[in-house]
């Protein structure tokens, strides 16, 4: 049972009454004529008890589309119902309209269109649905709260996506479909030809030039079927924000664009999730299968508040990977957690695989370091430098290790990866 508003207003009106009627009778007829009133609201509104919830709709979107779900209505019971109907979802989850009106005849349903716009990755779930039947004279309703349980997965959003045609086109390139051949090593013979300027002298065949006036080079096609591993952290440098993106946001963008032109270039790839421990892992999804699996896995990943174990993250590497592959891991540029942590690793970790670190800078970084404006911006902007001569000294120690680097702003890092990719194609390093 709930009481309004309106029996509240003729409440305070009652309580007046003995100021002009002094008489306890009086008094007493008031509120017994409002006792009446309630007794008789609860007594013809609808009986909302007799409602059952079915839900229908989507259980997938992707961040920043909409998503519509329906909740059914059924009356059960004897007498028309009309109603307001609020179904709550989290903030989040971006649910409208906030209430509807109902009116569901004895016996018959109808139908509660919702629609979700998501402001955040993961599942939402709806959390209850009130009824509140308000009888006719508006002075007291029949309420109920009841579960009607659905799940709507908010999938990454995977903006880069814009950027595929493009890597394909080159990828193509490389791999034949136009005439265009690579030179390098580690890929598969393909023909020789003489030496021009800018061709790498490790690709010389000596014999074959032994036997000719010209010096002559080996062409070379890629291999197909290589392994890369994308590792994504999920630590506490993940959580920050860039601009209005978390760190881990931006990490998932770009693994979904080189996981979708690796699998197309023919190459295997495995995604694994790690901070102390493993939180997500996808492994040996079909080319068909990945993207799917990949953004289903990564929808519900939270950043960790708390260091992440490196030392741990490398044996799990050692443990799942024996052959030689490429390992792309999504980080943070942080010196203290690298040096710490990762930096001591990567003999062990460069030793059998081919390493390459991907990290989103802060442009507001680079903002900063332009500002002399004042006095405040001026230290702003000495900070600012120190950072960067920090973040250029740490690549370049890592760069010393034979780790590949791509440190790009939030809406480059993708499309950066993506070519630091194909330029391992080229070289034949892959």
């Amino acid at each position: 049972m709930a009481l309004t508003g309106r029996l509240g207003l003729l409440a305070l009106l009652g309580a007046l009454v003995p100021l002009f009627a002094p008489h306890w009778w009086a008094l007493l007829a008031v509120w017994g004529v409002l006792l009446l009133g309630v007794v008789a609201d609860l007594l013809l509104a609808g009986n909302v008890r007799a409602l059952r919830f079915h839900r229908a709709g989507d259980t997938n979107v992707r961040l920043g589309e909409t998503a519509r779900v329906s909740l059914i209505v059924e009356n059960q019971g004897r007498r028309r119902l009309k109603a307001r109907l609020r179904d709550v979802w989290p903030p989040s989850a971006g649910a409208a309209p906030r209430t509807v009106r109902v009116d569901v005849p004895a016996g018959e349903r109808r139908r509660v269109e919702m629609t979700l716009t998501p402001t955040r990755r993961g599942d939402r779930k709806a959390v209850t649905v009130v009824v509140r039947s308000v009888g006719p004279l508006g002075l007291a309703a029949r309420q109920l709260s009841r579960a009607a349980p659905w799940t709507v997965r908010a999938l990454p959003a995977f903006p880069s996506r814009r950027h595929l045609p493009a890597k394909l086109a080159r990828l193509r390139e490389l791999t034949g479909a136009h005439v265009a051949l690579i030179r390098g090593q580690g890929t598969e013979f393909d023909s020789l030809r003489e030496y021009v300027d800018g061709d790498d002298v490790r690709s010389i065949d000596w014999r074959a030039t032994a036997r000719r006036n010209d010096v002559v080079v080996r062409t070379w096609r890629p291999e197909r079927d290589r392994r890369i591993y994308l590792v994504l952290d999920t630590g506490r440098t993940s959580a920050g924000r860039v601009g209005d993106i978390p760190r881990l946001d931006c990490s998932m963008d770009a693994a979904l664009l080189l996981g979708a032109l690796a699998s197309r270039a023919g190459d295997r790839v495995d995604l694994l999730a790690y901070d102390r421990r493993v939180r997500v892992r996808v492994e040996g999804a079909s080319r068909t299968d990945l993207l799917p699996a990949m953004v289903h896995a990564m929808a519900p990943l939270e950043p960790e508040l708390l260091e992440c174990d490196a030392a741990g993250m490398v044996s799990t590497l050692m443990a799942r990977v024996r052959q030689r592959c490429l390992v792309v891991l999504l980080t943070e540029l942080n010196t203290a957690a690298l040096e710490e942590g990762l930096l001591p690793l990567l003999p062990q970790l460069t030793s059998r695989h081919l390493v390459m670190i991907a990290a989103v800078s802060d442009p507001r970084v680079g903002e900063m370091a332009a500002g002399r404006g004042d006095l405040a911006s001026v230290y702003d902007a000495a900070a600012a430098e120190r950072a960067r001569a920090e973040r250029r000294r740490l690549t370049a120690e890592l760069r010393g290790h034979g780790v590949e680097v791509v440190d790009a702003p939030p809406d480059e890092i993708a499309p950066a990866l993506a070519d630091a990719y194909l330029a391992l194609k080229a070289a034949g390093r892959l």
